[in-house]
């Protein structure tokens, strides 16, 4: 079976010096906010062209924190994808706050501006919620229009959250996201782009006092300078708690593994690429391939294609048929998040999410990282022509 993501072959590159870093710090006792983790931090703002980074435990509590320093809770709405992982929305309820679901764009699967400026509109119309803050999704690893998102934000005075859980690289005309949104968030789940071997995640920001809230919300609510300029307290500031916070730290050995990552992490989304481009080259002809964002750079966590209409089978019937070639397969996301009857409550944009309902219907993903075999793509694209065909 060819491996749909192959995270051993990647964990053969980095070699012993990899084992040397979790080594280091086994043996060294620190295994909570250990010194890699500053300097995790100091190279995630290298990278991402942001001032401060936080690390923090999961790339959920990386989007609950942001809401929390901004005190958005019950009786607001926060604006997001419908067609994304379940995380994205969970954090608004985990806050107290009301996701409303926007519409995407078929074409890059990311959030619709018009949809989202539709959908604040119709929420102040209403009435019974305060638009606070928008959550833009890089969906599969692509940009989002962002341009066009920070504009509507800008409009209606919304904070602007890139969730960039599976796009934590991704560049628009040469820019992360960070350029426009507040802060952006990312996960380190190892199947990620940038994955740690457990659970880890980010927030990356602008502001120097929002982010020394970030860090006191990170660890129960802890005391920072800023809390304890002209006090007198003599003891660790961890236990002079001044506001409600959680624990979110990331354990050291993750940090290790991040850093021995970021050293190829640039040359692995540019072999990512590649492999993108051989499956447009290949497939392009015959199946919807991806389209990313114009002027943007995709770090293709997953690559993502719509069989026609006009196939028999479809979707449905084209994954068991890869399965026999030894090809696996993944459907992201194939129920909407408004569509789960834990989340069917919340409201939706204005002429409901056609797109991503059909969208849901239609998509499957095929094997993606950087150390894909030009012979085991070439199965790959061979065995979809030919079901192609045979179906058509």
């Amino acid at each position: 079976m060819i491996p749909f993501i192959d995270l051993q072959a990647q964990r053969a590159r980095l070699g012993q010096p990899l084992e040397d870093a979790i080594l280091k710090v086994v043996r060294s006792g620190a295994y909570i906010m250990g010194p890699e983790i500053a300097e995790l931090e100091r190279q995630l703002c290298a990278f991402g062209q942001a001032p401060y980074a936080l690390s923090c435990g999961s790339g959920t509590e990386a989007l609950v924190l942001p809401l929390m320093a901004w005190g958005i809770g019950p009786g607001d709405a926060v604006f997001c994808p419908s067609f994304t992982f379940a995380a994205t929305a969970e954090a608004m309820p985990l806050v107290g706050a009301a996701p409303v679901f926007v519409d995407i764009d078929p074409a890059t699967y990311n959030l619709d501006p018009v949809s989202l400026d539709a959908a604040i509109e119709a929420v102040k119309r209403e009435g019974k919620l305060t638009p606070k803050a928008v959550i833009a999704v890089d969906l599969f690893g692509g940009p989002a229009d962002y341009p066009a998102i920070a504009a509507v934000c800008k409009k209606h005075g919304l904070k602007l959250i890139s969730d960039s859980a599976q796009g934590f690289g991704c560049t628009l005309d040469g820019q992360h996201p960070i350029h426009w949104a507040d802060v952006t968030t990312t996960s380190f789940f190892p199947a990620k782009p940038l994955g740690c071997y457990g659970d880890g995640g980010a927030v990356l920001s602008k502001d120097e006092g929002f982010h020394d809230l970030l860090v006191s919300l990170r660890v129960h609510g802890q005391a920072v300078k800023s809390d304890i300029v002209g006090k007198t307290f003599e003891h660790d500031p961890k236990y002079l708690n001044v506001r409600i916070g959680m624990n979110s730290r990331m354990d050291t050995i993750q940090a290790a593994v991040l850093l021995e990552k970021l050293k190829i992490f640039e040359d692995e989304i540019a072999a990512r690429n590649r492999v993108a481009d051989r499956y447009a080259q290949g497939l392009g002809d015959i199946v919807k391939t991806p389209t990313v964002q114009a002027g943007g750079v995709s770090v293709w966590a997953q690559y993502t294609i719509e069989v026609p209409k006009d196939v028999q089978g479809g979707r449905d019937d084209l994954g068991p048929a890869l399965r026999e070639h030894g090809v696996p397969t993944a459907v992201y996301y194939p129920i909407p998040i408004h569509k789960q009857g834990v989340y069917s409550g919340y409201p939706v944009a204005p002429g409901g999410l056609p797109v991503t309902q059909a969208k849901a219907g239609k998509v499957i993903s095929l094997p993606m990282h950087p150390y894909l075999k030009e012979d085991d793509q070439d199965l790959i694209v061979a065995a979809i022509r030919a079901f192609v065909k045979k179906n058509n």
